[in-house]
């Protein structure tokens, strides 16, 4: 949320490095130690703005002049439950204020100590009143944190921060234009050892992370122990907590099936040993005994071998034990994912463990998406920039919560607000339970989805008949009425000579030929897609997906449709493109090629990362040629009038040889 072409290094900080515990329990914040790392990768990341590279003129030029960074911190919901405070609380939003009062009080502070020395950024003096007046309203904003919920001493750090960040900023000014947001931390949460990303809660005490490549694997929130001893619980009601959620993870003395049990159906204690170390990976029990698991031998010796072959098989089920069962038997040993229920929590702390999502088949709790934007609220006063934080919805949110959620997001004065609802899409990231449990829960949903789209859908033209069956994937597939099939459309082919252009580019090293035909009018009606170094395969879907728009084009479909389609479509190769003038990245060929057409047909010039100049504009706007072929013509480097004239000599020599 800053101004348009520039660029923001980020860093973040993970809250609970600096959180420490006395022998006898009592924790500390470093405050400190805090404002120390702050500063150090505040003043590193000063430094790379100098000595980073940017891919347009423009974004590298505000970069410099205005010098903005995204200083942040991550691991918030984490900090907070080993505190054994509520993310939903009065507390909680008054922490988590106060520590990032400081962080931007801080850096904000050290901004103007470097300005003091290196000078402010170029845009400061015409900013300056402005600048100064933001910059009381932050201090105002600390002064404003609860003194009733927060720690004294965090309120105390906050305040003295911005105090000094104002005095030194009016007597030398600011380097910084902008410094800090809050990122997601997506990846970078995973390498800093980060239970919970960025400002957010935990997304679920044991979660599902679906990878790139096919498969899962379960993340267990390693804090709910830490908490567990922060709010008094003894070692021993501890451990049976942490079984309840967790499970036992071992076919010892398990309820159905334990050691014996499977000993007596052909098992060997290292055929356990290792069933048993594939348990705290597993997200049901069924995949911990799965034959990939269970291995080629164990298999045959179980004599499974033929029905195994099933992509449903299930050993347990074989064996002929009822579903009920099978699910005692996982909650004991892989654990019910969620403290609800478990023996020796009080009431009056799960608030403490509630997480973005129900955990588990068991948990019913989870924090309303109000809790979120009230968060969101709590922090923003003291960012220079926005938060990057996603409020989740359970999957039967209403189209109007949606509406109140924006709605309250204005009031509080976010500056942006993200959502998702659980479920809304076939494939997501992180699920709080695996596929097969939610299965059931979704129907209902579906229906009432299903419901609410047919009565507020248009309608549509009919014809005489009804359907056969009912669908929940839409009007196609449903009972009656039937709908109209679609008109029929006509070719216009395009005249046998025809003009266009080619254009040559790398895209992440690859090289790419893209040609066009035109209309005699200018308008496009066909693309070739040449990449002659790729695999047979490859190259042949290029060239039939080609046709395949082509064709479309020929029968009416408009570029614009294509073009907002198959924009920003991302697989390999991808990467830096080298030759084309306006785009200069892409995230597939797919992307390259609907941004050069966006750009070429439709002076789409929101797609293109080094827009033309105004008199490019102008001169493809005036030409009696087609735009597109104008917009080239301008582009393409003038020669001087002896140049030219030292061009016609060699050609009329060379015609002469």
């Amino acid at each position: 949320m800053f101004l348009d072409d520039t660029a923001c290094n980020l860093s973040s900080l993970n809250l609970t490095k600096f959180l420490s515990e006395d022998a006898d329990g009592t924790q500390h914040f470093d405050i400190e130690g805090y404002r120390h790392a702050a500063r150090v990768f505040f003043l590193a990341q000063e430094i790379l703005v100098d000595y980073s590279s940017y891919p347009t003129k423009q974004i590298a030029q505000n970069s410099h002049d205005y010098r903005p960074l995204g200083l942040g911190y991550a691991n918030l919901g984490t900090l907070l439950m080993l505190m054994g405070v509520a993310y939903d609380s009065d507390e909680g939003r008054a922490i988590a204020a106060s520590l990032t009062a400081i962080l931007t009080g801080h850096a904000y502070r050290v901004s103007a100590e470097v300005a003091s020395v290196k000078g402010t950024f170029a845009g400061f003096a015409k900013n300056r009143d402005s600048m100064l007046d933001v910059m009381g309203k932050h201090r105002k904003a600390a002064y404003a944190i609860s003194d009733r919920a927060c720690p004294k001493n965090l309120a105390a750090a906050a305040r003295e921060d911005w105090d000094e960040a104002v005095r030194l900023g009016a007597q030398h000014g600011y380097r910084n234009a902008q410094a800090t947001v809050l990122a997601p931390t997506g990846t970078i949460g995973l390498l800093m050892d980060c239970d919970t990303t960025g400002i957010e809660p935990d997304f679920a005490l044991v979660k599902f992370k679906k990878l790139a490549g096919g498969g899962y694997f379960k993340i267990v929130n390693a804090s709910v122990e830490r908490a567990l001893v922060c709010l008094g619980y003894s070692k021993g009601q501890i451990a049976e907590i942490l079984a309840y959620v967790s499970g036992t993870n071992t076919f010892l003395n398990a309820p159905v099936v334990n050691r014996e049990y499977l000993k007596g159906k052909g098992f060997t204690s290292d055929d356990i040993t290792r069933v048993e170390a594939a348990l705290r990976g597993a997200f049901s029990i069924e995949q911990a005994l799965s034959p990939f698991t269970l291995g080629a031998d164990l298999v045959k010796r179980l004599g499974v071998e033929e029905a195994s072959r099933s992509p449903t098989f299930s050993l347990l089920s074989h064996w002929g034990i009822p579903r009920s069962e099978i699910e005692t038997l996982g909650d004991h040993v892989l654990g019910r994912s969620t403290v609800e229920g478990a023996p020796h929590v009080r009431e009056e702390h799960l608030p403490v463990f509630d997480c973005a999502n129900r955990c588990g088949r068991h948990g019913r709790r989870f924090l309303a998406p109000m809790a979120h934007v009230k968060m969101m609220a709590a922090t923003q006063p003291f960012l220079s920039g926005a938060i990057s934080k996603t409020v989740n919805l359970p999957n039967d949110a209403t189209v109007d919560e949606v509406a109140d959620i924006y709605y309250q997001g204005w009031k509080l004065g976010l500056k942006a607000v993200a959502l998702y609802r659980d479920g809304c899409k076939a494939s997501q990231p992180l699920s709080s339970t695996s596929a097969e449990e939610k299965k059931d829960d979704a129907k209902p949903a579906s229906k009432a989805i299903e419901a609410k789209a047919e009565s507020t859908s248009t309608p549509a033209p009919v014809v005489t008949g009804t359907a056969d069956t009912t669908s929940e994937f839409g009007p196609l597939f449903s009972k009656s009425p039937v709908l109209a099939p679609p008109r029929k459309s006509v070719r216009y082919r395009l005249p046998k000579k025809r003009s266009g252009f080619t254009q040559e580019a790398r895209i992440g090293g690859h090289k790419v030929f893209l040609r066009t035909g035109e209309y005699q009018d200018g308008q496009l009606g066909e693309i070739f897609i040449d990449m002659h170094k790729e695999g047979a395969a490859f190259r042949s879907l290029m060239n039939s997906f080609a046709i395949a728009v082509s064709m479309g084009l020929q029968h009416g479909v408009s570029l614009a449709e294509y073009v907002d389609q198959f924009t920003f479509t991302r697989f390999e190769p991808q990467g830096s493109v080298v030759g084309h003038a306006n785009v200069k990245f892409a995230t597939s060929i797919i992307d390259y090629v609907f941004r050069v057409l966006g750009v070429e047909y439709l002076k789409r010039y929101d797609l293109a990362h080094v827009p033309p100049t105004d008199e490019e504009k102008a001169e493809a706007d005036q030409s009696p040629m087609t735009p597109s072929a104008a917009l080239r013509r301008a582009r393409t480097p003038r020669r001087s009038p002896s140049t030219r004239a030292a061009a016609a000599t060699r050609s009329t020599s060379s015609s002469a040889r």
